[in-house]
């Protein structure tokens, strides 16, 4: 266990499972994360789908503006993380970029 693993970030990973629809998500979004944040973190996904599709990096930066840094970041992630991003596009697809 990565010792980032803790209660704390325990209850917040049940916070978000105990979430049942996109309004609560939000409000819950827009109660614990600045704008900014919130973005910032959908575009990582956005642009983890895009790299799941195989896109350029230059298309995803044009279309997402997603700098090269942060497309470098997703991809490793991809490559070597945990998995996350592919448990959300395998679960979710691509429902907001169709």
């Amino acid at each position: 266990m990565s010792n980032w693993h803790n209660k704390s970030t325990d209850g917040l990973c049940e916070a978000l499972l105990s979430l049942k629809t996109k309004e609560e998500c939000y409000a819950f979004l827009e109660d614990i994360c600045t704008i900014k944040e919130a973005l910032d973190i959908s575009q990582r996904l956005d642009v983890a789908k895009m790299l799941n599709k195989g896109i350029s990096y230059t298309k995803i930066t044009k279309e997402t503006g997603a700098s090269a840094a942060t497309i470098s970041r997703v991809s490793k992630c991809c490559e070597y993380g945990a998995g996350g991003y592919k448990i959300v596009i395998d679960r979710c697809g691509d429902k907001n970029n169709d």
